[in-house]
């Protein structure tokens, strides 16, 4: 077993918490409070680089080693939330149809998501395409930042 770790980095839309070891992360905590720490094991180290690059702008996506889900099913659910490309979003419906899920279970996965941003249940929208809830950082506000961002980048974003 390998010793956990845990870097705390500021970021715009607050401090982000990264734990896990040289392995492999275990969470991602969006609004964690305490003292900046770069976090020295392999894992966490690299989540914080790549997740500061996403911030400015030089990265889409992550290439970490996460923590498995529980089940397999757990695992495809959290895949195909992982497939919403950079800058677009899906309704729980939607994305419950490609997988061939329930709108509830997408539901359950965004709000007990340990990895939110890597893993980006921002991009999950009510049917109506109202942000809906958001379990990390200051809720919907931090939501509304994140997609403003990726819209920004991708030139979807209307001034």
């Amino acid at each position: 077993m390998y010793a956990r770790d845990h870097a705390l980095i500021a970021t715009p839309i607050g401090r982000i918490r990264i734990e896990g070891d040289d392995q492999q992360l275990y969470r991602i905590q969006i609004g964690a409070e305490g003292d900046i720490a770069p976090g020295t094991a392999d894992a966490v180290r690299r989540a914080s680089e790549q997740i500061e690059q996403w911030f400015a702008g030089a990265r889409r996506g992550f290439d970490l080693p996460l923590a498995r889900p529980a089940t397999a099913r757990g695992a495809i659910l959290r895949d195909g939330l992982i497939a919403v490309p950079f800058g677009q979003t899906m309704s729980y419906g939607e994305l419950s149809h490609v997988l061939g899920s329930s709108a509830r279970a997408i539901g359950q996965l965004c709000a007990r998501n340990p990895f939110p941003l890597v893993v980006p249940c921002h991009r999950v929208l009510n049917q109506n395409g109202r942000l809906g809830a958001y379990s990390a950082g200051e809720g919907p506000t931090t939501k509304s930042w994140l997609l403003d961002h990726e819209r920004r980048l991708t030139g979807e974003y209307l001034l």
